[in-house]
């Protein structure tokens, strides 16, 4: 059986709480901060423009070899300006549960990620975290910190 593993990354970004929502919370900006390689595209025709519970939004994502393949993840929970969360329902691990924090900042808002996920095929899966997907995550968010210090600059307390 595999793992539960889990991603934790923090930034601090020079913008207000209000603009940061805004600008996370809108799943048009997503393809923005992921990586072209992903082959990240949005598409759900009817998720609607912000957050919500119960919001569906479907995806493809091209994340080993060019190959396409479909994700659904379901807006859980949102608590506006707060937080909110992303579920997979359908897509290519066991689990996903995706935490996005904001919090306002002398200067600026704090932006928390927290993922928990399980990959299938048992300890097969658990081979793949060592040598690649443990990697792969990592890469992306560390391309959406960069993006993020891009758009908006490096964040000085």
């Amino acid at each position: 059986m595999s793992k539960v593993y889990t991603i934790n990354t923090v930034q601090n970004i020079p913008i207000s709480l209000e603009e940061a929502w805004d600008f996370f919370s809108s799943p048009a900006n997503l393809a923005k901060i992921t990586p072209s390689h992903m082959g990240f595209n949005i598409i759900s025709k009817h998720h609607g423009a912000k957050m919500y519970p119960g919001q569906i939004i479907e995806y493809t994502v091209s994340p080993v070899l060019g190959i396409p393949l479909y994700w659904m993840t379901e807006i859980t929970h949102v608590q506006e300006g707060k937080y909110f969360v992303d579920e997979q329902r359908f897509g290519p691990y066991l689990m996903w549960h995706h935490q996005h924090h904001f919090t306002a900042i002398e200067g600026g808002v704090r932006m928390e990620d927290i993922v928990h996920y399980k990959i299938p095929f048992s300890f097969l899966g658990d081979i793949a975290q060592v040598l690649f997907v443990k990697n792969q995550l990592k890469g992306i968010f560390d391309y959406r910190i960069q993006a993020v210090t891009e758009k908006w600059g490096t964040y000085k307390p």
